[in-house]
């Protein structure tokens, strides 16, 4: 079994080189195909990262124009509640000096009416 394929030590190297030289090879052209791929998977990589920074500045561009929004809302509601007190005060003054102004009639009716009683 010394001599199998009738093959000696040089057809043996030369074999195993000839090997590697074909495996370097495949690994080669894999390396292109991979290469070539990578520019356009790079490419459609960057361009998702775009729409994703795009989407995202949208979303905080709208978050932004809701929280203003719901400022103002706010500002809008407390000018409300500021002129309904306002108003409410209003009429507490008003019904407040209508009663003193009442009361004074009322006085002054007394008044009157004790002044005819005594003569």
């Amino acid at each position: 079994m010394r001599n199998l394929n009738h093959s000696g030590f040089t057809d043996r190297l030369n074999t195993s080189a000839l090997a590697r030289a074909q495996q370097l090879d495949r690994a080669q052209a894999q390396a292109r195909i991979s290469h070539a791929g990578a520019a356009e998977r790079d490419a459609a990589s960057r361009a998702r990262a775009a729409n994703r920074e795009d989407r995202a500045a949208a979303k905080a561009s709208a978050a932004s124009k809701l929280e203003a929004d719901r400022l103002a809302e706010d500002a809008a509601n407390a000018q409300a509640a500021a002129a309904r007190e306002k108003k409410i005060a209003d009429a507490a003054a008003h019904d407040r000096t209508l009663q003193i102004e009442q009361k004074a009639a009322r006085d002054a009716r007394y008044a009157a009416r004790k002044a005819r009683g005594r003569k």
